[in-house]
């Protein structure tokens, strides 16, 4: 069997089994489409907590980073798995709270690291877990071809992160919080991303539903990694911003590093959530939205409310 047909086997085996709760990318450039899966299965008894981890990992999770480079929570988890790069945690949202490894790409079956099958890139974690075992829950993956090690001059401008949507908040299924109660939004803007290497602050810059197919949409999210031009970065701000569910007035400028969390929204129109956040910049402080750069339109949005209802109470008295 090919490549492709075990790449269109494996997406097939994932629909029976998961449903909506799954995505599987092609991302490589001449892929045309993100595959579609139909049916919806709900998972019902596992949680966050049972990711599949050494027993005593969670004692490492509040881990102090480590003086000479490598964190020691990192040290721990590259011993599990080579491929772990980071760890994401979302303020307010307690299920998310996972490490993340970097997909390997394409994979050949005579790589006995991976269980000995070929599979094409951005596939692999798609329904194995943090030690390599088959897990229909998956892992949270970077794309193959980011780059969030220890040199910050080589990060990729925009990390793209994947995880399927468990309707029981599991790996990226809990981000729906953004979706269905923007006041969560306001009361919980930032997240924490870490390198192996370095802790870093983000703000949520955007929330957002998209395609995932190519020919349906010019916003190709999951090919925009590198934002090298003022242009290429405007492109995909402006694309954010003409979708996103509200104005979070989140200042953006060339040279902002981001991180895009990419989930399943709706098989029927093959559509994908996205939570899009910048990396804090000098003076900014994670747990105080009012150190955030704003716009100014979404400022003087603000004081014509603050007007308005300073009005309408001035009319009641």
């Amino acid at each position: 069997m090919n490549k492709t047909a075990k790449m269109i086997t494996a997406g097939a085996v994932c629909a029976a089994a998961v449903g909506l709760g799954i995505f599987a990318f092609s991302i490589n450039k001449e892929k045309k489409a993100v595959p579609i899966y139909s049916e919806v299965v709900e998972t019902t008894e596992a949680t966050a907590a049972s990711v599949k981890m050494p027993d005593d990992l969670g004692d490492k999770y509040d881990y102090v980073p480590s003086q000479l480079g490598m964190t020691d929570r990192a040290r721990y988890l590259t011993h599990v798995n080579k491929d772990v790069v980071g760890w994401v945690k979302v303020d307010g949202i307690e299920q998310l709270n996972y490490p993340f490894v970097k997909d390997p790409g394409d994979v050949s079956a005579d790589v006995s690291y991976y269980g000995g099958r070929d599979y094409s890139a951005n596939f692999y974690y798609l329904d194995h877990d943090i030690n390599r075992q088959p897990d229909e829950r998956g892992t949270l993956f970077l794309d193959y071809r980011d780059n969030f090690g220890g040199n910050e001059a080589e990060h990729t401008d925009n990390q793209v992160v994947y995880g399927h949507a468990w309707w029981n908040g599991e790996m990226l299924g809990c981000t729906r919080e953004y979706r269905l109660n923007p006041d969560f939004y306001w009361k919980n803007p930032f997240m924490h991303v870490s390198t192996n290497y370095k802790d870093y602050d983000y703000v949520v810059f955007a929330v957002l539903v998209t395609s995932g197919t190519y020919d349906e949409t010019d916003f190709h999210y999951w090919n925009m990694e590198d934002l090298l031009t003022e242009e290429d970065f405007n492109f995909y701000v402006d694309k954010c911003r003409s979708r996103w569910l509200y104005d979070t007035g989140v200042d953006m400028k060339f040279g902002d590093k981001l991180i895009t969390l990419s989930t399943c929204y709706n098989d029927v129109d093959n559509s994908r959530f996205l939570v899009v956040a910048r990396k804090l910049r000098d003076g900014e402080v994670a747990g105080d939205s009012n150190s955030i750069q704003r716009t100014e339109s979404w400022i003087q949005a603000q004081k014509a409310k603050e007007a308005e209802k300073a009005a309408e109470e001035q009319a009641q008295q």
